[in-house]
């Protein structure tokens, strides 16, 4: 089912219509400030597992990324220490994917998961989502190498290409095609391991 919305300004409604998708196990696909995302509720395991096959990864060894909605949400679930938050804090929103040491809070299936990535992506849509929700959502960008650009940036032809795999196709303009940039914070200082979409202030 394809949903529009607009980021400047997200149908109350609809937003708690996609969060309570996402509360029932619900896989969806969305904007971010980058490319279009699958995204399901953290603890649901048999999303995150469904998702991860899409993608045709191990969910053991993929490199899944939480979207959180406030610096607050981020350190339950990552740690941080004071470069990190200060560095998070002065980018955040935006293009970037951290990646950190998780907390002792992430859900069970990702607890074999020393490292987490985070994305605060700079759309008001996602940033909604999680809002209502109440939890970060586990998300995966849809790129995928085989694929034309339109098939990854234009909503209505995802939804040809997914719409029958996931419960909701969320149509919030065409999307990028530049992926976010990676920064891994894991050994103490900054690194960039993927110069995307943002350049670190």
């Amino acid at each position: 089912m394809l949903l529009k919305l607009y980021d400047n300004n997200p149908n109350p409604a609809q937003i708690r219509h996609i969060a309570e998708v996402l509360r029932n196990g619900g896989i969806i696909i969305f904007p971010t400030d980058t490319v279009y995302a699958f995204g399901c509720s953290i603890f649901n395991a048999n999303a995150v597992e469904f998702i991860s096959k899409l993608k045709n990864h191990d969910l053991r060894k993929s490199n899944l990324s939480f979207i959180c909605s406030e610096m607050s949400q981020i350190s339950e679930y990552a740690k941080m220490d004071d470069l990190a938050f200060k560095l998070m804090k002065k980018n955040l929103p935006g293009p970037f994917t951290f990646i950190l040491n998780g907390s002792s809070k992430l859900p069970k299936l990702f607890k074999n998961k020393n490292t987490v990535g985070i994305r605060m992506p700079n759309n008001s849509i996602a940033l909604s989502i999680v809002r209502e929700l109440g939890n970060p959502l586990m998300t995966s960008s849809i790129f995928t190498t085989e694929d034309s650009e339109e098939y990854f940036t234009d909503p209505e032809l995802i939804d040809e290409k997914y719409g029958n795999q996931v419960d909701l196709v969320i149509d919030g303009g065409i999307g990028g095609s530049i992926h976010s940039t990676i920064v891994d914070f894991t050994e103490g200082d900054p690194e960039i391991v993927r110069q995307g979409a943002g350049e670190l202030r």
